[in-house]
């Protein structure tokens, strides 16, 4: 009887064993190609919310509190040279004399600048790379003072704003609203994660956008009062996905009390753009690492 049991227990074990082998030969001929593709898990980031999409065809490849409306910080930034940009018969090399107001709303504000100095004429191509590089408030101020309309500075920064968001419900972004020119909002100033995504993937068809916003660092001369030339201190883009993620091609960064860390970005490989957002994020090192989650999980599974 014993023996018996044992046979059975042997015959038992000799099929295991053949069937682990037959499995392992599959595996070696690589039979079972859906495995890698299984394996690709949705990433876990700290940002409150996040969406990413590829951007040629709009399809969600992932979300995290895709809809909720969130403090955007200077992501705003992305509206304001949207605006800037759509002006019909936009003159490049217009330019802008720097304002007084300007510099003194970046000290009463504490802002991130572009450092502009007051007097000085800057065209609305250089207050684009002031804009989008360093994030310059003052930069943004000018392009609102620039192509709002009014008689007053106030006036056409109210329009510029009510550009801003009459662009916003031109394409649809129904969860976004704007009451700032650069993100330093009076409390009625927010997107999502898909409206920003969303608002950056048609901006980015902008020739000129996307040369600004893929710039790593960059040098303007503008005139000064007595039409001499001086040349500023460069610009550093803050995005630094554009160093650390090969294939990066934008978008843009913000910050804020309430906004925390957030980041649109983009890159492309292989000839296939990933385009996404995060929002709320917990520094500016880990906006970044859950960025680079985002666009890898986004290129696996595109």
């Amino acid at each position: 009887m014993i023996t018996a049991i044992n046979g059975i227990k042997g015959n038992r074990f000799r099929r295991a064993a053949a069937v682990t082998v037959t499995a392992g030969a599959v595996l070696a001929t690589g039979a079972l190609t859906a495995a890698p593709a299984q394996a690709v898990t949705k990433p876990s980031i700290v940002a409150a919310g996040g969406y990413v999409m590829n951007n040629a065809t709009g399809k969600t490849l992932y979300t995290k509190a895709a809809d909720t409306k969130r403090s955007t910080g200077s992501t705003t930034k992305i509206m304001t040279a949207k605006v800037v940009l759509s002006q019909s018969n936009l003159n490049l090399d217009a330019k802008v004399t720097i304002q007084k107001a300007y510099s003194d709303y970046i000290v009463a504000n504490t802002a991130s600048s572009a450092h502009l100095i007051v007097g000085d004429k800057v065209t609305v191509r250089q207050l684009l790379y002031g804009l989008m590089l360093p994030s310059g408030c003052d930069a943004a101020y000018a392009l609102a003072d620039k192509f709002g309309t009014g008689s007053t500075r106030a006036a056409r920064v109210k329009s510029f704003i009510g550009k801003m968001n009459s662009t916003a419900r031109t394409l649809g972004l129904t969860n976004t609203k704007f009451d700032s020119f650069d993100g330093i909002g009076n409390g009625n100033n927010y997107s999502t994660p898909r409206d920003l995504t969303k608002l950056a993937s048609n901006v980015m068809k902008n020739a000129t956008f996307k040369a600004v916003v893929k710039t790593k660092s960059y040098t303007a001369k503008t005139i000064t009062k007595t039409g001499s030339t001086r040349t500023m201190a460069a610009w550093t883009n803050t995005n630094t996905l554009l160093s650390s993620y090969s294939g990066t091609i934008g978008v843009k960064t913000g910050s804020g009390p309430e906004a925390k860390y957030c980041l649109v970005f983009a890159a492309t490989r292989n000839g296939k753009t990933v385009i996404g957002t995060v929002l709320a994020s917990s520094s500016v090192p880990q906006r970044a690492t859950d960025a680079t989650k985002l666009l890898n999980y986004g290129f696996a599974t595109i």
